[in-house]
C-alpha cells in the first residue's frame, strides 16, 4: 500500500498526536480527521489536514482508517459508519484499548482487515511505543501501511497474539502514568527533606528523564544499569534496599495486573452482544 491516504476519526490527543506526525512526514493532503468537537478540528486544521465534522467524509477518502476514539464509544461509532466501511473496505486501525478486532468486525459488519494498536502518550512527543496486532484478513500491505501510521509518533512492535494486547497496555499503555506517579513521590520526598518544592519537582522530572533515555538507548540492560549505580554500602544501595524490604517490585506486578484485567473487562463488558 504505496502513498495510501488516512483518515482518522476522533481528534483527542491520540489523535491529533497522530495528525501531526503523520503531517510532518508526508503530505497533508493524504490526511483527513474528523471530530465532532470544533476546537479539536481546528488544532488539526492548522496543520493544513482537511477536517470535515461528519465522519462518513473520512471514511469514503481513506484507505487507512484509524479509529481514536474511548473504548466506550467504539460499538456506536462502527455501527454509525458500517455502511460506508462495507462500500469503502479501507484497513481498519483501532487505539482503543480493550476492544477486540472480533467485536470490531461484528460491528462493522463482514470481516474486515484490522489492525488493533496501543500507543501511549509519549507519542504526544514523538517518543511512544507501540504494539500492534493483526488478524487473518490482513496483507503484507496492510500491516506494513500500519506501521507507517503508528511509526509516525512511536516505535513499533508486532504481537501475535491478540490475547496479550492485554498485558501490552498494562506495562506499555498505562506505564507512563506509573512513572508519571514515582516522578510526584520522589518530588514530594525532596520537599520532606527540605529542598524547595520547584527544586525538588525539577530534579525528579529531570532525573527520570534522563534515566528513561538511557533505559532506551541500553534495551534489556535496566538491572545492569541500576547494579552500576549502586555502589557497596553506598546512599544508593540503602534506597534500593528499603525499597524491595517494601515489596516495590510485587507492588508494581499487582498494578500491572490490575490494569491488564481491567483492559480485558473492557472488552469482555463492552463487547458483549
Amino acid at each position: 500500500m504505496q502513498n495510501f491516504s488516512i483518515g482518522i476519526i476522533g481528534a483527542g490527543h491520540m489523535g491529533l498526536a497522530l495528525a501531526s506526525g503523520l503531517a510532518s512526514r508526508m503530505a497533508p493532503e493524504r490526511i483527513v480527521v474528523s471530530d465532532p468537537h470544533p476546537d479539536k478540528r481546528q488544532r488539526v486544521h492548522d496543520l493544513g489536514i482537511s477536517t470535515p465534522a461528519d465522519n462518513d467524509s473520512v471514511v469514503t477518502r481513506a484507505d487507512v482508517l484509524v479509529l481514536a476514539v474511548k473504548p466506550q464509544g467504539m460499538r456506536d461509532l462502527c455501527a454509525a459508519i458500517a455502511p460506508r466501511v462495507r462500500e469503502r473496505r479501507p484497513l481498519i486501525v483501532s487505539v482503543a484499548a480493550g476492544i477486540r478486532a472480533a467485536d470490531i468486525a461484528r460491528w462493522l459488519g463482514g470481516g474486515p482487515a484490522i489492525v488493533r494498536a496501543m500507543p501511549n502518550t509519549p507519542a504526544l512527543m514523538n517518543a511512544g511505543v507501540s504494539v500492534l496486532w493483526a488478524n487473518d484478513e490482513t496483507t503484507p500491505g496492510h500491516r506494513e501501511a500500519a506501521a507507517t501510521v503508528l511509526g509516525a509518533v512511536s516505535e513499533v512492535f508486532w504481537l501475535t497474539d491478540e490475547a496479550l494486547m492485554d498485558a501490552a497496555t498494562a506495562i506499555s499503555g498505562s506505564g507512563p502514568a506509573y512513572f508519571f506517579l514515582m516522578v510526584e513521590a520522589l518530588a514530594a520526598a525532596g520537599a520532606q527533606l527540605g529542598l524547595p518544592r520547584d527544586l525538588s519537582a525539577a530534579l525528579a522530572g529531570g532525573t527520570a528523564a534522563g534515566a528513561g533515555r538511557m533505559v532506551h538507548d541500553h534495551p534489556g540492560e535496566a538491572a545492569l544499569l541500576r547494579a552500576r549505580v549502586t555502589s557497596p554500602g553506598g546512599t544508593t544501595e540503602r534506597a534500593i534496599k528499603s525499597l524491595l524490604s517494601e515489596g516495590f517490585m510485587e507492588m508494581l506486578g499487582r498494578a500491572a495486573q490490575a490494569a491488564c484485567d481491567r483492559s480485558r473487562e473492557l472488552g469482555e463488558q463492552l463487547g458483549a452482544a
